[in-house]
């Protein structure tokens, strides 16, 4: 049973900077035609222009999206836009570059991204819920030093969540090849937060 003893309790947030390996994009198609099967077709042909990137070398494909509506002007039926949202990952930065231009050439109506992750962000995880702990601990010691008492043993932790938050860029698509060198693309540090809450004991100094 645990005694009867004081308790404190702190909040600990520990933070871990690593420079990211992989990269996210999002890029959307349109097309319009006066009835669905035209939309459609039309859009299939943007879709193939980009057909050989999205199969190259440090490309994976996390998942696509296609959706057909009709356009109306007032209450007349103006025809039919369709329309595909791809979302990809860039697993080498080298290529970054050479796919974005050829992605911009293919002319997409809008291209999200870059959105820069870790291919594996545990490593950083562990060592920001280090930080976070050693942070708890730092206030919990302070306060025990405040009340003229001694800082005792951890009774209970909690994981209050973590995040990576991240840099996103987006643009529009212009309409020749871009010089995407000029954009400043080169990998950016990904931030990796964690937060915890413990309660430690608190006993008396000695006399």
């Amino acid at each position: 049973m645990v005694p009867d003893e004081p308790e404190i309790v702190t909040e600990g947030e520990g933070h871990h900077e690593q420079l990211a390996d992989r990269a996210e994009l999002t890029l959307s198609y349109e097309a319009v035609g006066p009835d669905r099967s035209t939309a459609v077709a039309e859009l299939g042909t943007r879709v193939a222009a980009a057909a050989d990137v999205l199969a190259g070398p440090g490309v994976a494909v996390r998942s696509r999206r296609l959706w057909v509506r009709t356009e109306w002007r007032g209450k007349r039926e103006r025809g039919c836009r369709a329309g595909e949202r791809i979302a990809l990952t860039i697993t080498d930065l080298t290529v970054l570059e050479k796919v974005l231009a050829a992605l911009l050439h293919s002319e997409p109506t809008q291209v999200d991204g870059p959105h820069w992750t870790l291919a594996d962000p545990s490593p950083a995880a562990r060592s920001a819920r280090g930080h976070a702990v050693a942070d708890a601990r730092e206030r919990a010691e302070g306060y025990a030093d405040a009340l003229g008492m001694r800082l005792g043993e951890l009774r209970r932790l909690t994981d209050s969540g973590a995040g990576a938050p991240t840099a996103m860029r987006a643009m529009s698509a212009p309409a020749r090849e871009p010089e995407v060198q000029d954009l400043g693309l080169e990998p950016e540090p990904v931030r990796v937060t964690a937060r915890c809450t413990t309660t430690w004991a608190l006993t008396a100094t000695e006399s």
